[in-house]
């Protein structure tokens, strides 16, 4: 079974970080590794984030960021920006908004784990685009196996 793979870094760190994954090799530094997803459950992540923290329509969808690798693709920036929101947004009510989303992405279709292990992954993904900056040339990458 594959894996993904979640990653901040610049864009020439990224290709580094993807090289070695597609050798087979454990790059070091930060990143989620999620087994059992692909890129298009990444993108259903976006979604659900996004309509949670209502920024919905928005352009999700993962991009393919260098010719060099065909396994990595790029985090819009409407994605980073909302995942990284619901670590703070903040609903009307008793709901916690990542739990929410934690629950929704876990009930699609296909998933491999449950709503505990979702949440684990949403938390930490959302803290991974909350390191992102703009001045620093940093995005967030998904590679996938």
């Amino acid at each position: 079974m594959g894996f993904t793979e979640i990653f901040a870094a610049t864009h020439d760190g990224a290709l580094k970080r993807a090289g070695i994954l597609d050798d087979g090799g454990s790059p070091s530094g930060p990143g989620l590794r999620i087994p059992g997803v692909s890129d298009f459950e990444i993108e259903q992540l976006g979604d659900l984030a996004g309509a949670a923290v209502h920024a919905g329509g928005a352009d999700y969808e993962l991009a393919m960021v260098d010719v060099a690798s065909d396994s990595l693709l790029g985090v819009p920036p409407a994605m980073v920006r909302a995942l990284a929101d619901l670590l703070s947004y903040e609903t009307e009510g008793e709901g916690n908004v990542l739990d929410e989303v934690a629950e929704k992405w876990a009930a699609q279709d296909d998933m491999p784990f449950g709503a505990d292990e979702a949440r684990k992954y949403v938390q930490q993904l959302a803290e991974l685009a909350s390191g992102i900056d703009d001045a620093d040339r940093t995005g967030l990458y998904v590679w996938s196996s």
